[in-house]
């Protein structure tokens, strides 16, 4: 059964802003010294969170309004799910709240924003994995 051309266009649509938001991570962290490590660490949640909201579209799966990657993860799992940390992947979830706004957060250093950018590119990979070519951008 194909999956119909109304739900690929929905994919390709979150696919084509998680690439946006793993561009912006990816520039801002190449500034080093003057990077702002808060924007950085955001940009990679929400690429990862946008990846798996776009699997789960793919695959019929509603989802709740949230940021929580642990929670559209194991939706996600549910059609089987290749191999991601998802403890890695739960480290993502406190920049979708810190990343954003000021509060009493511990510090970010570029070595940590290095690691939430290749962690979103863990999830982009595994999910471009279970896409169809002609729902990829």
């Amino acid at each position: 059964m194909s999956t119909p051309p109304e739900v690929l266009s929905e994919v390709c649509r979150w696919v084509e802003k998680a690439e946006n938001d793993l561009r912006n991570a990816g520039y801002v962290l190449g500034l080093a010294d003057d990077c702002p490590t808060d924007t950085v660490c955001f940009h990679c949640q929400q690429c990862a969170e946008k990846y798996l909201k776009a699997l789960l579209i793919f695959r019929g799966v509603d989802f709740p309004r949230t940021h929580d990657l642990v929670v559209l993860l194991n939706l996600a799992s549910g059609g089987g799910w290749p191999a991601l940390d998802a403890g890695q992947v739960q480290t993502l979830n406190r920049y979708s709240v810190e990343g954003r706004y000021p509060g009493d957060w511990d510090p970010i250093d570029l070595q940590e924003a290095g690691k939430a950018l290749e962690t979103a590119k863990r999830v982009r990979a595994a999910v471009r994995g279970m896409l169809p070519p002609e729902a990829l951008p």
